[in-house]
């Protein structure tokens, strides 16, 4: 049976940009505009935005909600102040991941907000509910009521200000947020991003998001599609799921293990990650650097010289940035360190590379 594509509440206007549409999580979404170098280019030099309305939103309040939210969270946002965001992980008994995702520590007191990947938004949801016997919370899915722009770039700041007014925006650190309004209705903005430059989420009502949306495309921010939002989220060494991240893929064999607090009296999932931050992993992330243009995909072997597979490309790209071919791969533990000449098989050929940091791009964060 034919999959129903979902539309986010800015599809009239991606169409009437000359988007190139394609299927991404359940949603028919824009993937280049002016082309992916020239977006990727905007954002890393001046400021782009993106639609990132099909990220889910997951409101949990109650008695109980903090203690909630830090049993199914590898963070710790007890002692975490209202006006504070913290990057972390759900996940299941045996260490794999359910989703990574962002926690927001409300104003309202034992209020949080979750936001969490598209194509994973009814699975947590279902997975919250499952948790939440014997807590005395309200979990609530309002993916469906907010529309979300990310606003990215050396020149967000100024952006955000000259056209929405938000004068506040100057005064909120990187991973804090604040409430304000738009068009009546509620409306969130956070310095948080996926690129690795300074920028901003803003998060409001659907109407609300259509006209911030016009406003910024008549205020010259360039629209950008998920293919140069793929790109810069790989050179500042950020993960996605599904690819770096997924039930086969613990967050310490990620990387990942500094947002999975083991002083916490307890989270899902704690007693196999201590285990592996103790005694380590067999398979690591790692990031590659190619000796050649050639260009490594998902999937790709990684190969020892003697062609034995050692490992398996999760995300590989030539950088618009850095001009090289570079990847993620994960590869067994013992051939990670940095320096360890490795070989990515593209097709039948085999090209040389070795192990370097996984931020390949120094990030540009206003902290």
């Amino acid at each position: 049976m034919e999959e129903t594509l979902l539309k986010t509440c800015l599809y009239d206007s991606h169409v009437a940009l000359g988007a190139k549409m394609s299927p991404f999580a359940g949603f028919m979404m824009p993937i280049q505009y002016s082309g992916i170098i020239a977006e990727h280019l905007a954002v890393r030099q001046k400021v782009g935005m993106f639609d990132v309305s099909h990220m889910g939103e997951i409101f949990v309040s109650g008695p109980d909600a903090e203690r909630f939210v830090n049993h199914i969270f590898t963070n710790e946002i007890r002692g975490f102040a209202p006006g504070k965001v913290l990057y972390g992980m759900m996940l299941y008994p045996d260490g794999g991941v359910v989703d990574d995702l962002l926690v927001y520590r409300e104003y309202e007191p034992d209020h949080f907000l979750l936001v969490v990947n598209a194509a994973n938004i009814a699975k947590d949801y279902r997975w919250m509910l499952d948790q939440a016997e014997g807590y005395d919370v309200k979990i609530d899915n309002q993916s469906d009521n907010w529309g979300q722009i990310a606003v990215q770039g050396p020149d967000a700041e100024s952006k955000v200000v000259e056209v929405l007014g938000e004068t506040k925006a100057k005064d909120t650190a990187f991973y804090e947020f604040y409430d304000s309004t738009y068009m009546g209705k509620r409306m969130i903005v956070s310095r948080t991003g996926y690129t690795g430059e300074d920028g901003f989420e803003i998060y409001t009502s659907v109407e609300g998001t259509q006209d911030i949306w016009q406003k910024m495309l008549d205020a010259g921010v360039t629209p950008c599609g998920l293919g140069c939002r793929d790109t810069l989220r790989f050179e500042a060494g950020l993960p996605l799921y599904g690819d770096e991240l997924s039930p086969e893929i613990t967050p310490v064999e990620a990387g990942l293990g500094m947002f999975c607090k083991l002083d916490k009296e307890e989270f899902i999932g704690k007693d196999v990650i201590a285990l592996q931050k103790a005694e380590g992993t067999q398979k690591k992330l790692v990031g590659i650097g190619i000796a050649d243009r050639a260009i490594p995909r998902a999937g790709y072997p990684v190969e020892l010289e003697d062609g034995t597979q050692v490992g398996v490309v999760t995300t590989g790209y030539h950088s618009i940035s850095l001009d090289k071919s570079i990847c993620f791969a994960l590869v067994k533990t013992e051939y990670a360190a940095l320096g360890t000449p490795l070989w990515i098989r593209i097709r039948s050929r085999v090209f040389p590379g070795e192990v370097i940091k996984k931020r390949f791009y120094q990030t540009n964060y206003k902290k």
